[in-house]
């Protein structure tokens, strides 16, 4: 009997040591420099069809955070899944040419709960606003997280990985906000994505959205300039 609860010990002793290993992103960093180019074109069939994809859908489905993560782990890991899964609804609802068009029942794609996590259930919304936005207060991950859109900050092509995560958040930053076809900066005048309105509570909390932008922009925003935002773009950002 010693020697049976001995070996259910080390049984579980290995679980818990697996469960506690962190997870690597590198296949997703390796499909996503395959199939996203530099300006974030997703090749939507490519990931449809490639087996390594599905390979690590399933190990962000059986590998959640852990409590001895530390906090870039963590924010690395859901920034790919939501990423990741995102990808998953397109191909799985392919051919679509926007988000949009996918929801039935659940009248909003951002809502439909197929992503499996740790034997829990969630949707896309769950994992930006009571994971990401709740739990890390990082105005940054708005421009990580790509809703498959044409007006969507540009699908990095390399994972996300906690080493350089904030480098990583920070290039996104600069190069959405300075990027023509997503916000128009001058001195006195910003013409910015429907981001900036939609969350403007996130990026307000440390002062002003000016303040905000000012940190990335290229171009030195005046405190009084007028602000107005554009039309979203909801047109696929792939094929």
């Amino acid at each position: 009997m010693k020697k049976i609860a001995f070996i259910l010990l080390g049984a579980m002793f290995l679980i818990n040591n697996i469960d506690a290993q962190k997870l690597s992103h590198e296949k997703f960093d390796k499909l996503l420099k395959k199939y996203v180019s530099e300006t974030g074109f997703v090749d939507y069939k490519g990931f449809k069809n490639d087996p390594l994809f599905k390979e690590y859908l399933n190990e962000l489905s059986n590998h959640p955070p852990q409590p001895n993560w530390t906090k870039n782990e963590k924010l690395a890991y859901w920034i790919n899944a939501y990423n990741a899964f995102t990808i998953q609804l397109i191909i799985d609802n392919y051919p679509v040419k926007s988000i949009k068009e996918i929801g039935g029942t659940f009248g909003s794609p951002w809502d439909i709960e197929f992503i499996q996590i740790g034997g829990r259930t969630y949707n896309l919304n769950q994992i930006e606003h009571e994971i990401l936005r709740k739990q890390f207060n990082e105005p940054r991950i708005h421009f990580a997280i790509v809703c498959a859109s044409v007006s969507c900050p540009k699908l990095r092509n390399e994972a996300y990985v906690p080493e350089k995560l904030n480098d990583q958040l920070n290039d996104q930053v600069k190069e959405f906000i300075n990027d023509s076809s997503k916000n128009i900066i001058s001195e006195n005048s910003v013409k910015l994505s429907q981001i900036f309105n939609w969350f403007k509570s996130d990026f307000t909390k440390k002062g002003s959205l000016i303040d905000f932008l000012n940190r990335y922009s290229k171009v030195k925003i005046s405190p009084k300039a007028k602000i107005s935002y554009l039309k979203y773009n909801w047109n696929l950002n792939g094929k």
